[in-house]
């Protein structure tokens, strides 16, 4: 894609145009680097069960983890000028790279609410924790970014944060190794000494993480509370339509996936993610 210019009002060329005027009938628009944000948009349809959701997998581009500040927010502007133009009244961004250094962009260049999944979680665990120890499962590049640190901190000064990444966990999600005795092993190679810390909640900072939530449990014990940042994320989705007036309260609900790679292997994974058959995507070209 060509650079973007600047028009008139200093809004890039290229950049996502303003939706003014949503309406409750309008879609909810959710975009991740791959498949991971599924279990946001999961949650999002058990508390919300009758709206309208776009989901958008760059999984031609996936991992954004690898890539560069400049590069992830471009990439993010793109997703979000994709999903503005079906008119969305919300974007939740359901990739944490993205999260980390996209959001205020996202949220200059949108006159839409934006949400992100790192502040949700961080919000939750603040909330929840007795002994002020917290601690963070994510990628590698998620806990590289420090993002969740620094709201942890922001949120509650007094914390003290230990951060863990489980790389492992995202290729299990995916094959659907979620509770057998390799998901185990892994578990308790990575969260032995995390729960050794002391910490009584942890942050699932991973949209992948959910599906492992019971063998991450087995592992930390019941003293320790678990953060499920899908959840939290559909919770301050719903929180936000509430206070804008654009909840969609009745009628049936739709789904829509668009993918920017081949689309069978996203048909087949998904369904492990979202617990029912998914039937088609329509790829775009990037």
């Amino acid at each position: 894609m060509k650079p973007a210019g600047r028009t008139g009002n200093g809004r890039r060329r290229g950049a996502p145009a303003a939706s003014n005027g949503s309406s409750a009938g309008a879609a909810i628009g959710i975009f991740d680097s791959g498949i991971g944000g599924l279990t946001v948009l999961r949650a999002i349809t058990e508390l919300l069960p009758h709206e309208h959701l776009i989901y958008l997998g760059d999984t031609g581009r996936y991992p954004y983890g690898t890539k560069s500040a400049d590069t992830v927010r471009r990439y993010s502007l793109e997703n979000a000028a994709f999903l503005a133009d079906k008119g969305i009244k919300m974007l939740v961004v359901a990739c944490n790279t993205s999260s980390a250094v996209a959001l205020d962009s996202l949220r200059e260049q949108l006159d839409v609410p934006v949400i992100g999944v790192i502040e949700p979680g961080a919000t939750a665990a603040v909330t929840r924790t007795r002994n002020r120890k917290v601690g963070v499962i994510a990628t590698e590049a998620t806990i590289a970014s420090g993002a969740y640190t620094r709201v942890l901190k922001r949120l509650g000064s007094d914390l003290e944060i230990y951060t863990r990444a489980c790389p492992l966990f995202v290729p299990l999600a995916e094959e659907g190794w979620v509770d057998n005795a390799v998901a185990q092993s892994t578990a308790a190679l990575y969260l032995t000494s995390l729960k050794r810390s002391g910490i009584d909640t942890l942050v699932l900072g991973c949209t992948h993480y959910p599906l492992l939530a019971e063998v991450i449990a087995g592992v930390m014990g019941p003293k320790v509370t678990l953060v499920d940042s899908a959840r939290t994320t559909a919770v301050a989705v719903r929180e936000t339509l509430v206070r804008t007036g654009l909840t969609r309260r009745a009628g049936a609900s739709s789904v829509s996936f668009f993918v920017t790679d081949t689309t069978d292997r996203f048909a087949k994974v998904a369904s492990r993610f979202i617990g029912q058959k998914v039937d088609s995507a329509v790829r775009i070209e990037r």
